[in-house]
């Protein structure tokens, strides 16, 4: 007799890692450091790796599962954000929760349709993958500026936009190689 193995959908494990590394995001903004004195987020060295993650979860288990994990994440920052703002008696800012929300929800839509047509249309090649990480954090800080247009101070605004994306570009380098090495799973299908 011989048993046959049965595949096992782990892709909530990812979808959790997902949701968990978007509260951690939420949670470090407010942290910063200096670079050739532009102050900046701890949360940049973040992104990259939601992006990453989110292209696994399609490689790996298909558009849909993707598009519940970033329903699910969306979710449960907002449900973090206010237990967070109940728990210390703080008066939620919804316009602070905005940006980075709707910025977050946007750009991995836009980033995981086109890299569901680029597993679906082409062999991935690295530099599209690699412009397709680009792409998505541009529309992330566009979607993000927009909203929150009215408290940026323009004088140092552009320099530490421009230096978010170089250090994030450059940390994508890495991930669209290693995006190169993940087989294709079991959500090709859809």
């Amino acid at each position: 007799m011989t048993k046959t193995r049965k595949k096992y959908n782990d892709s909530w494990m990812y979808i959790l890692l997902l949701s968990t590394l978007v509260i951690l995001t939420e949670s470090v903004k407010t942290f910063n450091f200096n670079l050739f004195n532009i102050e900046l987020t701890y949360a940049i060295f973040l992104i990259p790796i939601i992006f990453a993650i989110t292209n696994y979860i399609t490689k790996k288990y298909g558009f849909r599962r993707t598009l519940n994990g970033i329903i699910i994440s969306t979710i449960s920052v907002v449900l973090f954000v206010l237990l967070m703002s109940f728990a210390i008696g703080k008066e939620l800012e919804l316009g602070s929760l905005t940006g980075s929300l709707l910025g977050y929800l946007i750009s991995q839509l836009i980033n995981t349709m086109i890299y569901k047509f680029l597993l679906v249309n082409t062999n991935s090649p690295y530099i599209l993958v690699l412009l397709n990480y680009i792409f998505g954090y541009i529309v992330f800080y566009m979607i993000y500026t927009i909203v929150h247009l009215d408290m940026i101070i323009l004088d140092s605004f552009w320099i530490s936009y421009f230096v978010v994306l170089a250090i994030q570009s450059i940390m994508s380098i890495g991930l669209a190689l290693l995006d190169k090495k993940i087989l294709v799973g079991i959500g090709k299908d859809d």
